[in-house]
Formats: structure tokens, C-alpha cells, sequence
């Protein structure tokens, strides 16, 4: 069970994400998104959507700060973290939140409210379901007889670092 303390640190941190999201559309930056990333109770990164600014369509507001927040605590991964977003990451962000290993994902505005407003994923998660041939954006698989060679290679390395 939560204390109180931790729900008004939550709503806390979740009211920044918002308030990230107020400042990309004020500055005409990209759509209604914002996220902060906190670890032991400090805010270390921020972000805000900036697809159309950037004309990167990878720049989402949790990408954003996730970048930000790794740069910052020097690591992939944001071990100890938590992510809150105004409102629910889309399939690409949940993929790049699930990477990135945080212990906690808080948002405001469901995928539902988004969707009200013109950010509907349902699509996409329609369209990972579908076999390759069905998909509206062609996908074909070619068999190289070489594709396996970078994972071969990886599992060689004495080096490399594991994720």
C-alpha cells in the first residue's frame, strides 16, 4: 500500500509531465506530450514532443527524456527509475520504456482520451498482429543465407556488454 507521501510525490511528478506537455504545445514543438524521468525522488531528465519540429518521428516525449535521463545517469538502461507521462505511451515509447528497464511507469491521460483527440495507436497494434503479407505498410522477409553473422559475431565478443 502507498503512503500518502508517495501518492503526492506521484501526482507531483505526473502534474511536471503535464506541465512538459503544455510547454511543447505552447512553443509549437509537436503534439500534447510531456515526460519526466525521476530517480531517488529528483527529477533527472524532461522532455516533450517534438515530431513536427524536428521532422523526427521518433522524437516523442518519453524518448526524449529517455535519452536525456540515460545521457545524464551514464547507462542504457534506467535502473531504480521512474517514468511519468501525461498520458500512455504509445507502442514505440513502451517498447523504448520497456528497453530502457525503469521500475515504474506513471501516467495521466489514457490511450483512450489520446485517441479522442486525434493520437489513436489502435492501428498499430492491429498491424504488429497481422502476418507480414497483410500489413499496410509492405514488409517482406528475404533469407540471406548470411543473416546470421552479426549475432555470431556478438556472441564471439569477450567485450561486449550485454542488454
Amino acid at each position: 500500500m502507498k503512503t500518502n507521501e508517495e501518492h503526492k510525490l506521484h501526482i507531483k511528478f505526473l502534474r511536471a509531465a503535464v506541465k512538459m506537455a503544455e510547454k511543447g504545445v505552447k512553443a509549437g514543438k509537436g503534439g500534447p506530450f510531456g515526460a519526466v524521468i525521476v530517480k531517488d525522488g529528483k527529477m533527472v531528465a524532461k522532455g516533450y514532443n517534438r515530431v513536427t519540429s524536428s521532422n523526427d518521428p521518433s522524437l516523442h516525449a518519453e524518448v526524449d527524456a529517455i535519452r536525456k535521463a540515460c545521457k545524464k545517469l551514464g547507462s542504457f538502461e534506467l535502473t531504480g527509475c521512474i517514468i511519468y507521462s501525461s498520458c500512455e505511451p504509445c507502442p514505440m515509447c513502451l517498447g523504448a520504456i520497456y528497453w530502457a528497464r525503469p521500475k515504474a511507469l506513471y501516467f495521466a491521460a489514457d490511450k483512450h482520451t489520446a485517441a479522442k483527440y486525434g493520437f489513436d495507436d489502435k492501428f498499430i497494434y492491429e498491424q504488429i498482429a497481422l502476418p507480414y503479407e497483410q500489413r499496410s505498410i509492405r514488409t517482406h522477409i528475404i533469407n540471406l543465407e548470411n543473416k546470421e553473422d552479426p549475432f555470431n559475431l556478438w556472441n564471439k565478443q569477450e567485450n561486449k556488454i550485454e542488454y
